[in-house]
């Protein structure tokens, strides 16, 4: 898998709740509020059992044992709190995360008209001799309850109530930094294996703009490398700049899930990581390096290749090589060789998760 663009830092997560979670005083100022809640509840019940006592001095012995209970007992159940209020507060934050302006504006009207709806039936209902404050709140409540709904399934209509939104381009393929800086896709242009228009996100191409301009040297060959594959891929295929943005999200690789999710184009990328959240939110991704993979030729057991050895393996007596692809070859006996080209017959071929091994011996004639 092809690494990230190094300049990418770690953005805090827009799920998380300032102030509580991250730092010790926000964790102290929830505990504190937890006691002080257990506090105010058992001041409440030491008040109601008190009313009416005989004994005023034993009521407020009562009352200030109950209050030392209820902020011990709170006390014991701060941090399970704690932990429920954390996770409540991220579900929200990513279901708020995934609505679109669109949603938004529709279920916005729709409570507008609801309730303008609502203070027009009020004034019908307030000659009604059995009319009460009531009324009107449950025909606010049952008119809302009609039009936000409606209004949410046609957010299309709403469009034009938010900023403009970017083309739907189902064919398009979004292209992600780690891909243009791998350099591959020019290869798969020039065969023609593209489809589709290219995608080439504005924030993308601010970013490989930094890299190319940093101090560091690593960093500013990867930035150049991507602006020069950018460079032979439009000579090859048109390019559109997607000169999209949302400032309120933090990273890169959430502005590329919005993008695709509201462009409906695929994601074309190496980052392993990016892929499976894109899956999970129901994307299409396409991963050169996963092609690539899939593409290597099979060796079958009995085929014989020609490979060098170049360091010895695991058991003893053991050589590995590899084939011009980089698929590791392990041959039995072979550290002997080692240095020199050797023809193998291979035994079996094994897939793993980091890429496909070959376990072989030395043919007898090269043995011999």
């Amino acid at each position: 898998m092809a690494p990230r663009p190094i300049c990418r830092e770690m953005a805090p997560s827009p799920h998380a709740l300032p102030g509580l979670s991250g730092t010790l005083g926000g964790v102290l100022s929830f505990r504190l509020l937890i006691m002080l809640l257990g506090l105010g509840l058992g001041w409440g019940v030491g008040q109601q059992l008190g009313r009416g006592s005989v004994n005023p001095e034993m009521g407020w012995v009562n009352t200030l044992s109950l209050m030392l209970a209820g902020a011990l007992a709170a006390s014991l159940l701060a941090a399970r709190a704690e932990r429920f209020w954390l996770r409540e507060v991220s579900r929200f934050g990513r279901w708020y995360a995934g609505l679109s302006p669109r949603t938004v504006a529709a279920a916005t009207s729709g409570l507008l008209v609801a309730l303008l709806l609502s203070v027009l039936l009020g004034n019908l209902l307030r000659s009604l001799p059995f009319y009460t404050w009531v009324w009107s709140v449950a025909v606010t409540l049952v008119l809302a309850a009609f039009f936000v709904p409606f209004a949410v399934r046609n957010a299309e209509f709403f469009g034009f109530l938010t900023a403009p939104q970017v083309r739907r381009k189902p064919g398009s393929k979004i292209l992600d930094s780690n891909v243009i800086i791998d350099g591959r896709i020019v290869e798969l242009a020039r065969a023609g294996f593209l489809e589709g228009s290219l995608v080439v996100p504005g924030f993308v191409l601010r970013e490989l703009q930094l890299l190319s301009d940093h101090g560091d040297a690593q960093k500013r060959t990867r930035g150049k490398r991507g602006l020069s594959v950018l460079e032979e891929l439009r000579e090859l295929r048109p390019l559109t700049i997607e000169d999209w943005d949302d400032p309120a999200l933090p990273t890169v690789d959430d502005k590329l899930l919005r993008l695709a999710r509201e462009t409906g184009g695929k994601l074309l990328t190496n980052d392993g990581n990016l892929g499976k959240i894109a899956r999970l939110h129901g994307l299409e991704v396409l991963s050169i390096h996963a092609a690539a993979v899939a593409l290597r030729p099979q060796a079958q057991a009995g085929d014989v290749l020609t490979i060098t050895v170049t360091k010895g393996g695991q058991q003893q007596g053991q050589g590995v090589g590899y084939l011009e692809d980089g698929t590791m070859v392990i041959v039995e006996d072979g550290l002997k060789f080692r240095g020199k080209p050797t023809r193998v017959q291979v035994v079996n071929n094994v897939q793993t998760n980091v890429g496909r091994m070959i376990f072989a011996k030395v043919e007898k004639s090269d043995a011999a």
